[in-house]
């Protein structure tokens, strides 16, 4: 092919020269593919921000769009960006900022957009109708840009600069993510929890050498702005070790009762990027192409308030559990995500994982903080320089002024201060600019605080700058303080999937998952609010559940009830709530090695969105046996059976102000109640005493407490546990401080406390040592026994068969649960 030379001088004969095809594509390729790949489409790891959103961010803050101003039109801030440092046309600038303030894109946003941004199903209003100004995540992304953090690099044409990359407080990266297609490569970043992901960059400080398991107990999974449940972590694991993987999510789906006829499934939460016109439009083209049955209409219901809300009608006769499964098979509800992550490190594009992105940003921000502590070492050096001059000059002030009125001229006042008084010019300087009003008593006495202050604090610099550990300390503390300010509860369930062998997976495919088999199982819910399930295998007459050699974490049981995988159970909290579920969707667990460690937190899993309510037993809500509870304040109650309303969650007790429910159980008259109180006092009576109650009602007395006295554990014994029950209690200092004194834990039969009647005191369960004043702990079951500290780990208890009212035995470790052992 021929080419003509820019050279106007050249004659136009010789402008003509012949080069090779394949050489000038290969050539032209490359610098395009350069520039998309380093210019456009890939984010930075040290800030996780592409050059477009990098320019809308510092040109925001030059403009002094904070979030104490006032918002301007969006449109103001695209013609700044394009005319200054991005001339690639409005409507790429725009698509960035409007990506930036979207709560449902970003996990943390950093635009605070005023207007229609738009929505998963429709695009935002043009530039000119919206208003925008930086959020407050976004000040600690370009905070401390004026103290020389980073390098600043010239704009297209060489007349302003900016920013080579930002600052960042936080790993914008890991917290936002990030997603772009670039020339023969491309992006793709979930979005995680700021508070774990610096929980996790805190840990790779402290411990350089940290394992990728090590990082994952503290990032287990991404965390999405939408919510919704992230099926199966295989593929997160692989993300995290190699940059690529992937996985599936679901929505959050509820049965409830739309009528006094008619169920639905209520969704609350949908995949990541998922509107819901688009599940509503797949709903619809299944129905009508016959590959979707059982639905009757789907209804949007979202707004402002509620939140989302698709509500799917069920047709009479079909089971809604089985229909959402179909759903989930064949509609949007249930999506794939798959992670690459790509991104430039050093101008070059690399895959990195979990360890190698922490790494990054932590040697970034090392940098950052070393930058900043050398600028303002010089600024205060070079302060501290002028202030040593004034109080030379405020020292001898009339030889000062004698030699200033003396001089021809400024210049000729400079170099005789300088020889005089022996000063640099800089001080000579800043002297002659001196206005009399400082020459007084006051100024002297501020400058010599000023530098005594400036003196202390290069000497912190100096010693900052000398220390690696202590920069290092520095910014693990920073990320603590932005993870304070920012971060907000995981939003995304994590749950383990389950795995079928390749017939089971056919057939089940084949049934169209409306046939999912309603198997026996039992649910295990641990002291510690994990819960999972163990289904009974086919032909076996029980579960035969075997227990673990090495006891493991949360390995201390609750609750247990027997049930079939499709039968809907509930969950009975603090609050006297009972919620109903399926245990269809728990993670199952191998009978021969139960460890509830695997299972998910009952927490996430039935959505408790108030961190104090906490789920004390499970309970058969077809069963013909009344449920029982006991409260904080001593009263109990039990529940009439089959008088439940058929609702989502209902109340079963009506608590007094200041009261909750401590233990709840579920059995019949021969049952015998237990009490145990703070000041150790136990009771226990025929459950055959309480009469059963409606779910209005408050309940009886069921202890007499004396006076700054609460209840800490309520249970129910039935006949065949009482011959192998005990009881454990853990005495303690309340004055002291959490675990700074294990206290004192006793084991004892409960055939050593003899039955009082109900409403009254009870009987002497531990006699305090000196300084113990109260009991923190108490259990009253079936032994053995299995004690738990805070964090789930394995406590030593005494021996059995201590007397009644005897004194415990001292521990090594606080205690802060105990419940059953699993075997």
């Amino acid at each position: 092919m021929t080419r003509a030379t820019d050279d106007p001088a050249t004659p136009i004969a010789d402008r003509i020269e012949d080069v090779d095809v394949s050489t000038e594509m290969q050539g032209s390729f490359l610098e395009y593919a350069y520039s998309v790949i380093y210019s456009r489409a890939l984010p930075d790891a040290r800030d996780g921000l592409k050059p477009v959103q990098r320019r809308i961010l510092y040109m925001m803050s030059d403009m002094g769009l904070r979030p104490d101003r006032g918002h301007v039109k969006s449109a103001r801030v695209v013609g700044e960006v394009m005319g200054k440092l991005h001339p690639h046309g409005d409507s790429a600038i725009y698509d960035a900022l409007v990506r930036l303030a979207q709560p449902f894109t970003l996990r943390v946003p950093l635009v605070d957009g005023h207007g229609n941004f738009g929505s998963l199903d429709d695009g935002p209003a043009a530039a000119r109708y919206t208003e925008a100004r930086l959020a407050t995540p976004a000040m600690a992304m370009t905070e401390d840009l004026d103290e020389d953090v980073v390098d600043f690099v010239p704009n297209y044409d060489n007349q302003l600069t900016q920013p080579e990359v930002l600052p960042s407080a936080f790993p914008n990266l890991l917290v936002n993510g990030a997603s772009g297609i670039a020339v023969g490569m491309a992006t793709n970043m979930a979005p995680h929890n700021l508070v774990e992901v610096v929980q996790a960059a805190r840990h790779l400080i402290d411990h350089p050498e940290a394992t990728l398991e090590e990082l994952m107990a503290f990032v287990p999974g991404p965390d999405f702005p939408s919510g919704g449940t992230i099926v199966g972590l295989a593929g997160v694991r692989d993300a995290y070790a190699t940059g690529r993987g992937s996985f599936k999510t679901r929505a959050k789906v509820s049965i409830e009762q739309l009528t006094a006829r008619k169920s639905g499934l209520v969704v609350t939460e949908l995949p990541y990027l998922v509107g819901p016109e688009k599940v509503i439009e797949k709903i619809k083209d299944g129905v009508n192409a016959k590959k979707i049955t059982g639905v009757a209409d789907v209804t949007d219901l979202t707004d402002r308030k509620r939140g989302l809300r698709l509500v799917i009608g069920i047709k009479t006769g079909f089971n809604p559990q089985a229909v959402l499964e179909q759903l989930y098979r064949l509609t949007p509800l249930e999506d794939g995500f798959s992670i690459n992550n790509v991104a430039l490190v050093d101008g070059q594009p690399q895959t990195l994982g979990l360890r190698e992105l922490l790494s990054v940003y932590i040697d970034h921000r090392i940098r950052v903080v070393t930058r900043r502590s050398t600028f303002r070492l010089e600024r205060r050096r070079e302060r501290l320089h002028l202030v040593e001059g004034l109080l030379v000059a405020i020292l001898d002030i009339d030889e000062v002024i004698q030699v200033i009125r003396a001089s021809d001229d400024a210049e000729q006042a400079r170099g005789r201060l300088v020889d005089v008084f022996d000063l640099s010019r800089i001080q000579a300087e800043y002297i002659l600019e001196l206005r009399l009003r400082r020459l007084t008593r006051f100024s002297r006495i501020e400058l010599e605080t000023e530098r005594d202050a400036l003196l202390a604090e290069i000497a912190e610099l100096e010693s900052l700058l000398g220390s690696p550990q202590r920069i290092r300390e520095v910014v693990s503390d920073e990320l603590e303080a932005v993870a304070e300010q920012f971060g907000t509860p995981r939003r995304t369930l994590l749950t383990e999937a389950r795995t079928l062998p390749p017939a089971a997976a056919r057939k089940a495919a084949a049934a169209v998952s409306l046939e999912h088999a309603d198997v026996p199982c039992r649910v295990f819910l641990s002291v510690t609010g994990r819960i999972a399930r163990v289904d009974r295998a086919d032909g076996a007459e029980g579960f035969g559940i075997a227990a673990p050699t090495r006891r493991a974490k949360h390995d201390a049981i609750l609750s247990t009830l027997d049930t079939t995988s499709r039968t809907e159970i509930g969950a009975l909290t603090n609050r006297g709530r009972v919620i109903r579920f399926s245990p269809l969707d728990l993670p199952g667990l191998p009978s021969n090695s139960v460890q509830l460690a695997a299972g998910v937190r009952i927490a996430e899993y039935l959505g408790l969105a108030d961190r104090s309510e906490r789920v004390l037993a499970l309970v058969d809500l077809s069963s013909d046996q009344p449920i029982s509870v006991g409260t904080a304040q001593g009263v109990v109650k039990r529940v009439a059976p089959g008088a439940y309303p058929n609702r989502p969650d209902f109340e079963v007790i009506a608590l007094k102000p200041g009261d909750e429910v401590v233990g709840a159980a579920q059995g019949g008259d021969d049952d015998e109640l237990v009490f145990v109180a703070t000041d150790a006092q136990l009771l226990h009576f025929p459950a055959s005493t309480v009469r059963p109650q409606g779910c209005a009602a408050g309940g009886m007395a069921g202890i007499k407490l004396v006076d700054g006295a609460r209840v800490i554990s309520y249970t129910a014994l039935s006949p065949a546990d009482l011959n192998d029950a005990i009881v454990v209690t853990v005495a303690a200092t309340t004055d002291t401080l959490l675990g700074a004194d294990p206290g004192s834990a006793k084991v004892s039969a409960f055939s050593e406390f003899p039955a009082k009647g109900r409403a009254t005191g009870g009987v002497r369960a531990q006699r305090f040592l000196k300084g113990q004043d109260a009991l923190s702990v108490a259990w009253v079951g079936p032994g053995p026994a299995h004690a738990l500290g805070t964090d789930g780990t394995a406590r030593q208890l005494p021996p059995s068969g201590a007397k009644r009212d005897a004194s415990g035995q001292p521990i090594e470790a606080p205690v802060a649960f105990v419940g059953r052992r699993i075997g």
